[in-house]
């Protein structure tokens, strides 16, 4: 199985580094392929430019890469902390300029854009790990969980990928290392849960 890896978050060392590091290792014990992307230590340019909005447009060839592996995993993580309810821009831009039209979705033929589109992702499985310094019970009562929205409905399942299984970890600010040892610990088996060894047949 291919499985797309991304992390958003400036600080190298952070925790989001660390369940990056957890993703990776576990993905690859289980034997996946995996393609792992740091958008910021690749400097990710989040900035659509206007003439890259259109089908079959040139593209960056960094961007060109992020497009070519968003349509060919089996998988995808994506790893970041919650700010002001939303993506780190650096990812809401890689949004932007990889899951375009030709690539995540089409619209059919005839259809200016106000249709629904057919979804074009082959990954069925998606996990979604964010931090968090807001306690759940706030997030929710207070601001509704914005990012479950985002994730779920307005961008994977909207291109296609139907299991979205999404984990936040918090309260980072105050959490001891015991604290992130165990959700280190929760993070290797989400991964496996999402993301099971692919059994071989035998030889005989």
């Amino acid at each position: 199985m291919n499985v797309m890896v991304v992390l958003g978050h400036p600080r190298r060392g952070s925790f989001n580094h660390g369940i990056a590091e957890a993703v990776v290792a576990t993905l690859r014990e289980e034997e996946h392929e995996v393609w792992f992307h740091d958008l910021y230590r690749e400097r990710f340019d989040p900035v659509l430019p206007h003439e890259e909005i259109s089908v079959g447009a040139k593209l960056d060839p960094l961007v060109a890469l992020h497009c070519r592996e968003l349509a060919a995993c089996d998988g995808l993580v994506i790893i970041h902390p919650n700010w002001w309810g939303q993506p780190p821009a650096i990812l809401k831009g890689w949004i932007d300029r990889t899951f375009r039209s030709g690539v995540a979705y089409h619209f059919s033929s005839g259809d200016s854009g106000e249709g629904i589109p057919t979804p074009l992702l082959r990954a069925h499985e998606a996990l979604v790990l964010n931090t968090t310094d807001t306690p759940a019970e706030r997030e929710s009562a207070a601001f509704g969980d914005p990012l479950d929205t985002l994730w779920k409905n307005c961008v994977l399942r909207y291109c296609g990928i139907r299991s979205v299984v999404r984990k936040t970890y918090g309260v980072v600010v105050t959490s001891a290392p015991e604290q992130r040892c165990r959700w280190l610990d929760d993070v290797r088996f989400q991964v496996k849960a999402s993301f099971p060894r692919t059994l071989r047949p035998a030889h005989h």
